[in-house]
């Protein structure tokens, strides 16, 4: 009788003990879990809120709209394929009923009211664009990243290995093991100014060119890093 009580007390311990140990590890305020969680959430929240394109460039405008490859119907309203200000992302956008856009078109399509976009269809692959966006794709691409040049002699000033054997900067077209050591040894003397700069003291031909070359192979998933584009 005794060992059987003995053996209840056991177990009933145990389970307590069980229940206060899965307690613990679930997160909560007092021990800092929940905070931790909810900041975490809140900067996740935030990631996701700035892959959102607020401006897109078109690259081909559709009036009697295009076949799907993936949907299953054919969009009838006026279509306009564009690729997106900040992430490079490819977009289907449906206009506003006797809404007409002209190619390199700026067109806000953020969130808040838009004057011309009706919709935004959804995210398209690279092979989904037309003969006509593929051909405009570099050359707004360009466009893009002379506007934003700063921001593209930082990532030649900053950038670093991406693997123990592989530095992001031989990701760039036609930078091999040899380039990679002339960009870094300078930059270490002296951080790049520019696109010019970057020319001038390394030798490296149109690193705009470089990095157009490098979004597009992004784009058509020919490489399996992302350094300029939002991820899919």
């Amino acid at each position: 009788m005794n060992s059987i009580f003995y053996a209840l007390v056991l177990e009933i311990f145990l389970l307590a003990h069980l229940q206060e140990t899965m307690r613990m590890s679930i997160p909560t305020k007092r021990y800092g879990g929940r905070e931790l969680q909810y900041r975490r959430s809140n900067y996740e929240t935030l990631d996701r809120a700035r892959m959102y394109e607020e401006n897109a460039y078109v690259l081909d405008f559709l009036p009697t709209g295009k076949h799907t490859y993936d949907r299953q119907r054919h969009i009838a309203a006026p279509t306009v394929q564009v690729v997106g200000e900040e992430h490079y992302t490819l977009l289907d956008l449906e206009l506003k009923f006797g809404a007409t856009v002209i190619l390199h078109e700026k067109l806000y399509v953020g969130k808040d009211k838009r004057d011309k976009v009706e919709r935004i269809v959804g995210r398209i692959n690279y092979d989904e664009l037309t003969a006509t966006a593929k051909v405009e794709l570099p050359v707004i691409l360009e466009e893009l990243i002379k506007k934003r040049e700063n921001n593209f002699v930082e990532f030649f000033n900053k950038t670093q290995p991406i693997t123990p054997r592989m530095h992001s900067l031989e990701l760039l077209p036609g930078i091999g093991k040899k380039s990679m050591w002339q960009i870094i040894n300078t930059r270490e003397r002296k951080p790049f100014e520019n696109f010019t700069d970057i020319q001038s003291r390394t030798g490296i031909s149109n690193p705009g060119k470089i990095i157009v070359r490098r979004i597009i192979e992004e784009l058509t998933g020919e490489s399996k890093y992302r350094l300029f584009i939002r991820a899919t």
